[in-house]
C-alpha cells in the first residue's frame, strides 16, 4: 500500500514539473523577423543617350525690299507654311536627387528633316519657287521632376537654337535665285516621363515646343546691287520623341 501512494506521489511530481516546464517555454520571448528590404530607385547622376520622333515645323518669311527684275513678291507679301518630319539626335546631362525632387541640367543636338516647297501664286506668271529647310537643333535646358522610385514625371525649358535655308528660284521671264542660311536664337519648353528599366537604362517619351527670332534674310545672288530681302523665321518646331539613357553609377538605396 505504502508503496502504491509513494508511486502516485510521484506520477503526480512530473505532471506538474511538465506543466511548469511548458509554461517556461510559452513565456520565452522571441525576436521578430526584420521587415524585407525594398530598393529605392536613384537618379542621380551623369547620363548619355539618344532619342528619335517626330517634328512639326513653322516657317514664315515676308517680303521687305524688292529691287531686283526678279522676284514677284512686292514688300508686306510673304508666305507662312507649315511641314512635318522627323527629329532624331542625342543628349548628355546630370540628374541630382533630393528626397522625391529630381533636378538636372541637360543638352542636345537633333538632326531634323522639315523642308517644303512653296509656289508663289500672288501675282503674275507664279513662277516664284521658294523653298525652306530646318536642318539642325541645339538646345541646353534645365530640368526638374518628381521621382516616384524608378518613375520620372518632368518639366524642362531652357535655350534653344537652329540652323535654317531659304532660298528662291525664278524662271520667268527673268532668271534670278538666291538662297541664304541663318542661324537664329529662342526658347523651349517641354515634358516628360522617364522609367528606369535597371539602374543603368532608362526609357522615356517627351514633348518639346520651341519658339525662334526673326531674322533678315537676302535671297537675290544673281543681280548686282538688287535687293530681294525677307524677315524670316521658324515661328515655331514641337516635336515627340522617345529617349534612350544610360546612366553612369547610380546605388541602390535601402529602405525598410
Amino acid at each position: 500500500m505504502k508503496k502504491k501512494i509513494a508511486l502516485a506521489a510521484a506520477a503526480v511530481s512530473i505532471l506538474f514539473a511538465g506543466s511548469a516546464s511548458a509554461a517556461d517555454l510559452a513565456a520565452r520571448p522571441y525576436t521578430k523577423a526584420p521587415p524585407p528590404m525594398v530598393a529605392v530607385y536613384n537618379w542621380t547622376g551623369f547620363y548619355v543617350g539618344g532619342n528619335v520622333g517626330g517634328a512639326w515645323a513653322n516657317q514664315e518669311w515676308i517680303n521687305t525690299a524688292n529691287t531686283t527684275i526678279f522676284g514677284d513678291l512686292a514688300p508686306g507679301q510673304g508666305f507662312r507654311n507649315r511641314e512635318t518630319g522627323f527629329i532624331g539626335g542625342g543628349h548628355v546631362g546630370y540628374n541630382w536627387q533630393a528626397n522625391n525632387f529630381v533636378f538636372g541640367l541637360e543638352g542636345g543636338i537633333q538632326g531634323l528633316s522639315n523642308d517644303s516647297t512653296v509656289l508663289n501664286n500672288v501675282f503674275g506668271a507664279g513662277d516664284d519657287v521658294f523653298n525652306w529647310r530646318t536642318e539642325w537643333m541645339a538646345t541646353v535646358v534645365g530640368r526638374l521632376g518628381l521621382a516616384y522610385n524608378n518613375n520620372l514625371f518632368y518639366v524642362r525649358g531652357g535655350w534653344a537654337g537652329v540652323n535654317n535655308k531659304l532660298s528662291v528660284v525664278d524662271n520667268v521671264p527673268v532668271t534670278g535665285s538666291g538662297s541664304q542660311t541663318q542661324w537664329h536664337n529662342g526658347w523651349t519648353v517641354g515634358a516628360g516621363w522617364e522609367y528606369g528599366l535597371t539602374q543603368n537604362w532608362i526609357i522615356g517619351v517627351e514633348y518639346n515646343y520651341a519658339a525662334f527670332e526673326r531674322k533678315s534674310y537676302q535671297l537675290n545672288a544673281t543681280e548686282v546691287g538688287a535687293t530681294y530681302a525677307f524677315d524670316a523665321r521658324p515661328r515655331d518646331i514641337q516635336s515627340v520623341v522617345g529617349r534612350l539613357s544610360y546612366k553612369f553609377g547610380g546605388p541602390v538605396v535601402a529602405r525598410y
